[in-house]
Order: structure tokens, then C-alpha cells, then sequence
């Protein structure tokens, strides 16, 4: 069983990558969050990511008009013509680097 110390620190861990993702947002012209039972859902317009929790990281789900071609997505999905889900295994705050903003960003001009 795990201590609650380590259920804290991965809270703490998950709240600071989540941080650092709503830190991005500010940037772009306005969004807003949904959360969900098992998720939050960011929009625009529409959805165009989703946080998905799990026991040691996160999994950031971007919408997109194209697969991403990356070593960091763990899966991709297409669910219509122009309309992909590229998951992101979030593991640290670093993780929110240049390269996923500029994935964000497209995922947001998608709409």
C-alpha cells in the first residue's frame, strides 16, 4: 500500500503540471475548463484537449486536423476525416515544454 506522503506528492506533482498547461492558455485568446467524472475538457468553441489522470502521470489529449508524428504521443486515433486524438503521457511539469505548447496552439487554431 502506498503512503499517503507519495499519494500527496504525486497531487502535488499533477497540480503543477496542470499549472503549467492553464499557464500556456492564458496566452491564447480565452478558453475555458469542463471537468468531467474522470477528466477536464478544455474549449474553445469546442473541446480541444482533454486532461486524463492517471496513478503516475497524465495524459494530455490533443484534437487536431493531423496526426503528430512524435516519440512523446503514445497513441493516435483518427475519428473523422480531419479530426485526430494524439495522446501525451504528462510526466513532470518540464514536460509542458516549447514543443507541446506549439501542439496545444494547433490544437486550439483548430476549431
Amino acid at each position: 500500500m502506498r503512503s499517503t506522503r507519495s499519494l500527496r506528492a504525486r497531487a502535488r506533482s499533477f497540480r503543477e503540471i496542470y499549472d503549467r498547461l492553464l499557464n500556456v492558455l492564458i496566452s491564447f485568446e480565452s478558453f475555458r475548463e469542463d471537468p468531467k467524472r474522470t477528466s477536464i475538457h478544455l474549449s474553445h468553441e469546442f473541446a480541444f484537449a482533454g486532461v486524463h489522470p492517471r496513478k503516475e502521470f497524465l495524459i494530455l489529449n490533443l484534437r487536431t486536423e493531423r496526426p503528430i508524428d512524435s516519440p512523446r504521443v503514445r497513441r493516435t486515433e483518427q475519428v473523422s476525416k480531419n479530426r485526430f486524438h494524439n495522446d501525451v503521457k504528462l510526466v513532470s511539469p518540464d514536460d509542458v515544454d516549447a514543443e507541446l505548447t506549439g501542439w496545444l496552439r494547433e490544437a486550439y487554431d483548430a476549431l
